[in-house]
Parts: structure tokens; C-alpha cells; sequence
């Protein structure tokens, strides 16, 4: 018995108060045509010191399973590009945003759209780009119908649900408070949220940021997004047309300023007019079955037409009736998808205004 002792696990001591941390490591995977997002845990040592300055490793997964790898060669890398408190689990638990690597040579794997992103930002850093993202999404039951639409029929048309209050003009505003309060716990840079036009739509905002951080704190947001409305047995979809018919889609409509557009009304102009350049380049890469949304209704521009103009929602860009009076600011893309990837556009955004 007294051998056992001697050997066994050092019994723990009761004035130590360390407690281990859990870590939520998030990334995106390589599923099309739509990535998702996956994470899994890691436990780590109790921390000291500042939330910004914890120490987060590198972490492998199996990308076999997530349709970034092999099963011959299935290992993929987790690096850490940014953490902040875990609002869920609260304490001194974490949530780390990672991108994907290679294991094989540490290089991006080729899902690692932000790779691109941090590289676009670091050669226009001198522009001082700024984006604010209006995130717009659909609840739905575990059936697939609209969370806002009775079992089985429609309810009445578009009209009173857009910034609504009361029953039967507004469903899930319970799941909305709490993931609010959780971005706001997480320190998060969410900036509004609002009922959408469509039953059961909401929309949250992001920013304003640079490319890197407005879009990292976007999937983060989306994460725990998803998370909030799981105990609810409520599906977030961010699908361009979740209800086909005479509905809105849903959007990301993109905010954006150079240091020059935030000073000069010549220079928002400017932007304006490059956009125009390369519009199919945009349209092809702001987010799936984006020709189901862009159809010249319901506050959208066609696909294949490139139009900006003052407060017009109909056009591919708009320019705030405020930016117009004071003669500075703003524009706002509004052709990319909900289910668009953040860093791809705000990368071509930055690419195409700046280059």
C-alpha cells in the first residue's frame, strides 16, 4: 500500500487554485461550394497574465474529414491569428481563431482564403482601408422551413418585419439578444443588429476595421452565432435565397473607406467608378448561388449590371445620402452574399479600389 503511494499520481494539493483553460480553436474548412465552420477544444495550463498576451500554440487536425486533406496524408496545422474571451463557457476559457496550414511545408493550404487577405492588406496599408459588414441571416426549424413562417403555409407579405417589434412580426429575438451580448462579452466589434425584411431574417454588423480584423471578428461572430441558436435546435443559414418567391435574400452588404474617401467626396466618386472595372472578377467570388439574389428586385441590382449611385439600393453600390451632403465618407458593395467568405471580399475590394 505505502509502495502504491510512493508511485502513484502525486495526490493534488489543496492550496493550489489553478484551474485548466478550454480553448476553442475554430477554423474554415474546405467543403463547396460553401466552406463551413468547424473547432474542436484544447486544454490548456491556467494563465496569469493578460488576455492579449496568452501564449496559443499551433494545433494539427484531421483534414481528411473536414475535405482539406487525404486520408493518406491527412494532417493539417491550426495557427492561432487571433483569440478573445469565450462568452459561452465565461472564465478564463478562450475562442481562437485559426488559419489553415499546410502540414507538409507550413504553407497556406489552399482553403486559406486570409492568407491573401493579410497580404492585399500589408501592400495597401498606407490606404488606411476601413469595412463595416452587415451580416444578414435566416433562422429555420430542424425541417429546413423559415423559423418566422407558420407550419406548413406563408405568412403575409413583406412590409412590417423589417425592424419590427411584437408577435407575429418578429420570431428569435431571444437567440439575437444573447448572441449580442455574447459578441459584446467577447469583445467582438459588433456595431447593430436589426430584424431583416423577411420573417425570421436578422442582421448583426461588424465594424469598422481593417480587412484582417473586421473579417476574423465576422467568424467568430458567425461561430457563435451558430452556437447560441444550437440550444435553441434552431438552424442559422446564411444562404443567398433561403425562401425562393417574392422575399428578400440575404446579404453582406460591405462598407468601405479609404483615408482619402474619409477626407474627399472625389475620392469616394473614385472608388465608385473602379469597382466598375472588374465586376464579374467580384460577383464570381462574393458567395454562392449569388444570381438567385442579384436579380434586379428586392433591393438588388443585376448580376451582370454595374450601377452606383445616391441612397439607391437597387444599385450594385451605394452611396450614403449623408456622404453626398457632407462630401466625404463612405460606400457600400452591396452585392456580396451572406454566405460570402469576409477576407475574399474585402481583399478584391481593397485590390480594386487601391491597386
Amino acid at each position: 500500500m505505502l509502495e502504491s503511494v510512493k508511485t502513484g499520481p502525486r495526490p493534488p494539493d489543496p492550496k493550489e487554485t489553478t484551474v485548466p483553460i478550454q480553448a476553442e480553436y475554430i477554423w474554415i474548412d474546405g467543403t463547396q461550394p460553401t466552406p463551413l465552420l468547424r473547432s474542436k477544444t484544447k486544454i490548456i495550463p491556467d494563465y496569469a497574465g493578460a488576455l492579449s498576451d496568452m501564449p496559443i500554440d499551433e494545433w494539427g487536425f484531421d483534414g481528411s474529414s473536414t475535405e482539406q486533406a487525404t486520408g493518406e496524408s491527412s494532417d493539417c496545422i491550426l495557427k492561432p491569428v487571433f483569440h478573445c474571451a469565450d462568452p459561452i463557457r465565461g472564465g478564463k476559457n478562450i475562442i481562437v481563431m485559426c488559419e489553415v496550414l499546410l502540414a507538409s511545408t507550413g504553407e497556406p493550404h489552399p482553403s486559406n482564403t486570409r492568407a491573401a487577405a493579410a497580404a492585399a492588406q500589408a501592400k495597401y496599408k498606407d490606404q488606411e482601408m476601413w469595412y463595416g459588414i452587415e451580416q444578414e441571416y435566416t433562422m429555420l426549424r430542424l425541417d429546413g422551413t423559415p423559423y418566422g413562417f407558420p407550419v406548413g403555409g406563408y405568412p403575409k407579405p413583406q412590409g412590417p418585419y423589417y425592424c419590427g417589434v411584437g408577435a407575429g412580426r418578429v420570431v428569435g429575438r431571444e437567440i439575437i439578444e444573447k448572441h449580442t451580448q455574447a459578441c459584446i462579452d467577447a469583445g467582438l466589434r459588433i456595431s447593430g443588429t436589426n430584424a431583416e425584411v423577411m420573417p425570421g431574417q436578422w442582421e448583426f454588423q461588424i465594424g469598422p476595421a481593417d480587412a484582417l480584423t473586421v473579417s476574423d471578428h465576422m467568424y467568430v461572430a458567425r461561430w457563435l452565432l451558430h452556437r447560441v441558436a444550437e440550444d435553441y435546435d434552431v438552424v442559422i443559414s446564411f444562404d443567398a435565397k433561403p425562401e425562393k418567391g417574392d422575399w428578400n435574400g440575404a446579404g453582406a452588404h460591405t462598407n468601405f473607406s479609404t483615408r482619402a474617401m474619409r477626407e474627399s467626396y472625389d475620392a469616394v466618386i473614385a472608388a465608385c467608378e473602379k469597382l466598375g472595372t472588374r465586376v464579374l472578377e467580384h460577383v464570381e467570388n462574393y458567395g454562392h448561388d449569388i444570381q438567385s439574389r442579384l436579380t434586379g428586385k428586392h433591393e438588388t441590382a443585376p448580376w451582370n449590371k454595374y450601377s452606383y449611385g445616391v441612397s439607391n439600393r437597387g444599385a450594385s453600390v451605394r452611396i450614403p445620402w449623408q456622404v453626398a451632403r457632407d462630401k466625404r465618407g463612405y460606400a457600400e458593395d452591396r452585392r456580396p452574399n451572406a454566405n460570402c467568405d469576409p477576407y475574399t471580399v474585402t481583399r478584391l475590394i481593397l485590390e480594386t479600389v487601391c491597386g
